[in-house]
């Protein structure tokens, strides 16, 4: 067993197609084919359910795949610390982040940069859940997003909490000048409202819809995506308005949009930046969470 053939299983899995998987893996298909039949017969058991296409893999196969994801993502981890011992802090730091969270990762991200302008960024946008299983596989080395806090130091992680500011209504004054104001809106007056929202699988829609529910309301989704551009769009043309945590957009984006606040209790989740305990976190995630540390300091103080 070696390394590459634990990388072409998790390939496989990723394009569930022995032809993407065999090119995502820059081999050949009856290569791939191969090793990972040689893999098999070294383990002793079946794998892969093959037809005459990729039919899944056995119950043996998804327990060997478990261990294979988080060899592989150690694996990835060694090779970028190893080039950080080599070269300086520099390479890709993988991130994974939950929509909607209470923070403009696009300006920490900047701040990051101009302290370490050799290191690069690769983003995956994951549920709450996932991304604490990412956290706990080494799939990512930095998490963004919503946890239960006593889970994380059950766990061990680094924790940098982002402060609850509240959640606003934003929209086009021109489609809805009636809601132009400083005063926060109550939850009726918000569901009175066409919106614009994210997909109810989404933990800050959970929350949202719960909050609205125990007040006896329900909200009416005009529109509703997994894209936060769409969203924005059908925002900006009067569509409907939207529902985001303040701070997790930047204004100068859209500045014909306005914001209302809205009177909702606290989310029973928190916001926070997590990497690995010291001893295990790579350097780039140790440097990149310190350079969040202050950074927060300063713009959510």
């Amino acid at each position: 067993m070696d390394i590459k053939q634990l990388i072409y299983l998790c390939n496989l899995e990723r394009e569930k197609h022995f032809g993407r998987a065999a090119e995502a893996s820059f081999v050949s298909q009856p290569t791939l084919s191969m090793r990972l039949k040689n893999l098999e017969r070294e383990l002793g058991v079946a794998l892969i359910n093959r037809g005459n296409n990729f039919e899944g893999f056995t119950a043996e196969g998804e327990r060997v795949l478990a261990w294979a994801r988080e060899i592989v993502s150690v694996y990835q981890g060694l090779k970028l610390e190893v080039e950080s011992l080599k070269n300086g802090l520099n390479g890709t730091l993988r991130i994974g982040v939950v929509p909607q969270c209470s923070i403009s990762l696009a300006r920490l991200l900047k701040s990051a940069s101009e302290h370490y302008p050799h290191l690069d960024y690769r983003v995956s946008v994951l549920s709450a859940d996932q991304l604490l299983e990412a956290l706990t596989g080494h799939s990512v080395d930095v998490g963004i997003g919503f946890f239960e806090l006593n889970t994380l130091k059950e766990l061990h992680f680094q924790v940098q909490p982002l402060v609850d500011s509240g959640v606003d209504v934003v929209f086009h004054p021109e489609h809805f000048p009636d809601l132009v104001g400083t005063e926060p809106l109550t939850l009726a007056q918000t569901a009175a409202l066409p919106l614009c929202l994210t997909e109810p699988s989404r933990y800050f829609r959970r929350y949202l819809d719960n909050n609205f529910r125990d007040a006896g309301l329900s909200l009416h989704a005009r529109l509703e995506s997994t894209s936060i551009f769409q969203l924005l769009q059908g925002v900006f043309v009067g569509l409907g308005c939207g529902l985001f945590p303040q701070g997790s957009l930047l204004p100068d984006m859209s500045p014909a949009l306005q914001r209302r606040p809205v009177d909702i209790p606290k989310m029973s989740r928190h916001a926070a930046v997590v990497v690995a305990e010291p001893g295990r976190v790579t350097p780039l995630a140790q440097h990149f969470f310190d350079v969040a540390h202050a950074w927060l300091a300063t713009h959510e103080a």
